[in-house]
């Protein structure tokens, strides 16, 4: 089967769980987002509150009046990486998430309320690096998903990379050939799924998933694990006859209370 006819049935299919009781759904099909997505390196001292600050209170309500959002912005719980900050930001283009920190230098609201980030000195920097990663929005999950409950949750993000560009090609058909569905069909509640067109360890597709707490998370990926749909997926010669994914970054981040997802 062609990946267009791919993606056509999993657009299908997506819709059809949704009507049958899953926790979310698939988005409406229609033209896809991007998504920039950046990470800032923090020391345990002020940076933290300063970087935070800055979320809160500069970058996101200026993302707000380019009209873009929601704007998710997190903060990493756990490993030996933290403490560190993830902005998620989709965009309606690859030219408008590009040329961002151009745009929003015009913007003089978001120039006095960042200064303090934005021209930190060198005595005093604001983070140690920041890393940025543009994403394509899946073509069967075109826009983000945010969930409806705003009460206490985590998120799971999970880049998978790939051996090859054509090991990439055919994970990325797996999700369109009924991962989708096996997700929602076990109760997840899926965010973004991207595939990376710049970034670092390419070829690789990073993917969110939220839930109220890890018990949750530790249930449906077991579910995951154990359904038929899965089992039969998973083994087709197409996607088992080599290994499609030969690293997995997995991270549990918490919202900061900025965050608009």
């Amino acid at each position: 089967m062609e990946r267009r006819q791919f993606l056509a049935a999993s657009i299908a299919a997506s819709a059809m769980a949704a009507t049958q009781g899953a926790s979310a759904q698939a988005p409406a099909a229609g033209k896809r987002e991007f998504y920039l997505t950046r990470r800032y390196d923090v020391l345990r001292t002020n940076q933290a509150k300063l970087t935070e600050s800055f979320l809160g209170q500069a970058l996101i309500p200026a993302l707000g009046r380019m009209g873009m959002g929601p704007v998710g912005a997190f903060q990493l719980e756990f490993g030996n990486e933290t403490p560190a900050f993830y902005v998620l930001i989709p965009g309606p283009s690859v030219e408008a998430l590009a040329e961002l920190n151009l745009r929003l230098v015009d913007d003089a609201v978001f120039m006095k309320a960042a200064d303090p980030f934005w021209n930190a000195t060198s005595e005093a920097p604001a983070f140690l690096r920041a890393e940025t990663t543009l994403l394509a929005a899946f073509q069967g999950w075109p826009k983000v998903t945010p969930p409806d409950v705003k009460s206490k949750r985590i998120f799971q993000m999970r880049t998978y990379e790939s051996a090859s560009p054509g090991g990439h090609v055919r994970k990325v058909e797996m999700f369109h050939s009924g991962e989708f569905e096996i997700f929602l069909k076990c109760g997840f509640h899926p965010v973004f799924f991207g595939d990376t067109l710049v970034g670092s360890r390419m070829p690789n597709l990073t993917y969110m998933l939220t839930y109220a707490n890890k018990a949750e998370m530790d249930a449906k990926w077991d579910a995951f694990r154990d359904d038929p749909d899965w089992k039969k997926l998973s083994t087709n010669p197409r996607y088992a006859s080599d290994q499609l994914v030969t690293n997995i970054t997995n991270l549990l981040l918490s919202p900061l209370a900025c965050s608009q997802i």
